[in-house]
């Protein structure tokens, strides 16, 4: 089959779906019924726990309290009834290593009896603790490939669920991945340390303001919005660069893309809204709490946003979110791309990660409330985040990047390289009267007149929201939108936790130095609007309310002297610092070998992106493009010759085939240029590798691209081997 002839049928078969309606969906079930079927929930412990083992699972749940060797197999006994009554055969310790994807390894609760027979088992054993083959995952030099002895470990806070397939049912149990000497090689058990950390110094400031009363423990929570495309499935697999990097490497841009705002928030294709209402009722029945669905910006972009969770949870619900939708979208005829820019040229993809505190009784420690001015604990927080933003600027950057968000980070849909805090009006003139001496009022938003008699007076927030801000308080929470769309959002929140917990720590020092030993109500409000209004003078060069995107803000960053690591080469070795070191090991986070093994492995991952790039650029080049390009060479020069020799005048058309003959033959010698640059860039050393492709073969793959895509608008169209971008973007 041409591909000409796959590019029609897959208009042909977006055809019949809308006129037959079919591919299959399903309705979803009663909402209250349905919602968490698949989930080992509280609900279904207490009712197959004796009461005594439910309240010390609670323990370990809600307070992080250890967990209870002693009670494991009961557990796990119930567990594998409700699993087996569930359709289940095997269970897996779902895990979620440095790839940043997850993993898993079934095993079958069948065990022979001795008999000529089978008995099911569960142990509590093997519910708790697993052992994986570690030696093809990533390392970073954690351990050596022969070495292949690795561990998981039940995360008790994180729900087990039902992964149901076609034709089988799988107990998955979230866990920790480490290496036979008990280093992390995963994602998750740096986010518990941080968890633990970032909590009990919490507590300590809780307790200064008499908070603590009945709060045991604080939760960092996280709510991620969720960008994708969804583009044709048959346009995919006539992609090779979608099948090998999840973008396209080459592609000339539409004549009509996301000028005309006309797609953001608009009505959702009819085929679009089935395969999310589908993906929701699946993600319902594993309890995550999908909330919003919309259009994004680009052409084929949409999103999607669970509720607020406690970290891990969120981070586990996001990784799954995820491999939903890429499993459910076949089943409509779509490709579910997470890359950060798949394509150029339009609005690229993030995962914003909404993060807040609050303490397990519920309270929300990062809502201003009314009179927030008074609020003297909220500002303490607040302030304790301005100052670790400003302090560990370079490792939040460091924790996004990758090379498909050097893609994105800092053009026009995403926020700039710079980390800076948006505060809003409000909290911007209780910082800047905290400054002055003392905070004495709070503005108000007051209510709209909407200027029609039939439509209500409704409030006006205190501040207006900042799209352009990689780190903006919305209301109750703080927004970093710099993450990318693929990422994993476990890591960027660990290394957010432990940078607040290192601020809440030594906020929490300066305090208790202060108040000595018998603080009275009136002495804490004269220590702390002190400490407020020093380290927000120290720090205040971090907060900005403007544009991002404008180059005035980049000459005033660099005068402020914030850092502006515009790519990850650049963003990297921040992880390598003496800072960066100093503050994970002090709050046991991350050791000296565990972290220098991330700068190794995202280092690595770089690189290996950018060479698998490269050489489906040359791939592509080779052997679909420029045959393209001869053949329509062919058919013009065939054309002039034939004109020519009719003793017709063709002077624009000899014009033409020189014209085309130059862009193809400098099109030849960049695709050399290229191979030649990847064949000699292979450094040893991780930095200066990611340095020399940043530097060599990145430039060359963007001299490829420029002239591909020129070649792109020139070829007839029934020559051109590639689904274009007018295609793949509106084709739904």
């Amino acid at each position: 089959m041409s591909d000409r002839t796959a590019r029609m049928e897959a208009l042909t078969a977006v055809a019949r779906w809308h006129e037959h309606k079919t591919l299959n969906g399903k309705p979803m079930e009663n909402a209250h019924e349905f919602f968490g079927r698949d989930v080992f929930s509280e609900r279904v412990m207490r009712e197959r726990l004796p009461k005594e083992i439910f309240k010390r699972v609670q323990q370990t749940i809600r307070l992080g309290a250890p967990l209870d060797p002693t009670i494991a197999d009961t557990v796990a006994n119930a567990m594998k009834d409700w699993a087996l009554e569930n359709g289940a055969t095997h269970y897996t310790h779902w895990f979620q290593p440095m790839t940043g994807l997850t993993a898993e390894k079934h095993d079958s609760f069948l065990s022979p009896d001795g008999a000529g027979g089978v008995i099911t088992e569960f142990s509590g054993d093997q519910l708790t603790q697993g052992e994986p083959d570690a030696s093809s995952f990533p390392s970073g030099g954690i351990r050596a490939t022969f070495e292949a002895r690795g561990y998981t470990a039940w995360d008790a806070t994180s729900p087990v669920w039902l992964k149901r397939g076609t034709n089988s049912v799988t107990l998955c149990i979230p866990t920790a991945f480490v290496s036979y000497g008990g280093e992390a090689l995963d994602k998750k058990t740096p986010l518990l340390r941080s968890m633990d950390a970032l909590s009990t110094q919490a507590m300590r400031l809780l307790k200064i303001f008499g908070a603590d009363a009945g709060v045991s423990r604080v939760f960092a929570t996280c709510g991620a919005e969720q960008e994708y495309f969804l583009i044709d499935r048959r346009y995919y697999f006539s992609r090779r660069d979608l099948i090998m990097t999840n973008r396209t490497v080459f592609g000339a841009p539409s004549s009509k893309d996301q000028q005309l705002d006309d797609h953001y928030f608009g009505a959702i294709p009819e085929r679009v809204q089935a395969f999310m209402a589908d993906s929701e009722s699946e993600l319902y029945a594993l309890g995550i709490p999908i909330k919003t669905r919309h259009n994004e910006v680009s052409p084929a972009q949409y999103e999607v946003a669970p509720q607020f969770e406690n970290a891990n949870i969120a981070a586990d619900h996001q990784q799954i979110i995820m491999q939903t939708m890429k499993r459910v979208a076949p089943k409509y005829g779509f490709q579910c791309l997470l890359h950060e820019k798949p394509f150029a040229g339009v609005n690229g993809s993030g995962k914003h990660i909404n993060w807040s505190l609050a303490t397990d009784t519920g309270v929300n420690l990062l809502d201003p409330r009314d009179e927030t001015h008074t609020n003297l604990q909220f500002l303490v927080f607040l302030t304790a985040v301005i100052r670790a933003v400003d302090m560990h600027a370079g490792m939040l950057r460091a924790s996004v990047a990758s090379a498909g968000n050097d893609h994105r980070l800092g053009a026009n849909e995403a926020p700039p390289a710079i980390i800076s805090i948006f505060l809003g009006d409000m909290l911007q003139d209780i910082v800047d009267q905290l400054i002055a001496g003392s905070a004495k009022s709070t503005k108000t938003g007051g209510m709209m007149d909407l200027g029609a008699n039939t439509l209500p007076d409704i409030p006006r927030d205190t501040g207006d929201r900042n799209r352009t801000s990689p780190f903006a308080f919305t209301g109750n929470k703080f927004e970093f939108r710099a993450c990318g769309a693929s990422h994993s959002v476990a890591w960027p929140t660990t290394v957010l936790n432990a940078i607040v917990a290192e601020s809440l720590d030594w906020m929490a020092g300066e305090l208790e130095k202060s108040l000595g030993a018998n603080p009275t109500p009136a002495k804490v409000k004269t220590v702390a609007s002190a400490l407020l209004k020093k380290v927000l003078k120290e720090h205040k060069r971090v907060i900005f309310n403007g544009d991002n995107y404008t180059d005035e803000w980049h000459a005033e960053a660099a005068k402020r002297g914030l850092p502006n690591l515009k790519n990850t080469p650049e963003a990297l070795p921040v992880l390598l610092t003496r800072e960066s070191g100093s503050l994970f090991r002090k709050y046991k986070i991350l050791s000296k070998v565990e972290l220098e093994s991330r700068f190794t492995i995202y280092a690595e991952q770089y690189a290996t992106q950018i060479k698998i790039e490269a050489e489906t650029m040359v791939n592509m080049a080779r052997t679909q493009m420029l045959p393209a390009a001869v053949r329509f060479q062919g058919q013009i020069a065939e054309a002039v010759g034939a004109t020519e020799a009719a003793n017709v005048d063709c002077a624009d058309l000899r014009v033409g085939l020189e014209e085309f003959c130059d862009l193809a033959s400098r099109f030849r010698q960049a695709v050399n240029a290229l191979e030649a640059a990847v064949d000699q860039d292979h450094p040893e050393d991780p930095e200066k590798h990611m340095l020399s492709l940043r530097d060599h073969v990145v430039p060359r793959m963007n001299d490829a691209r420029e002239l591909g895509d020129r070649l792109e608008g020139m070829i007839a169209d029934d020559l051109w081997p590639l689904p274009t971008y007018t295609e793949m973007l509106f084709v739904r």
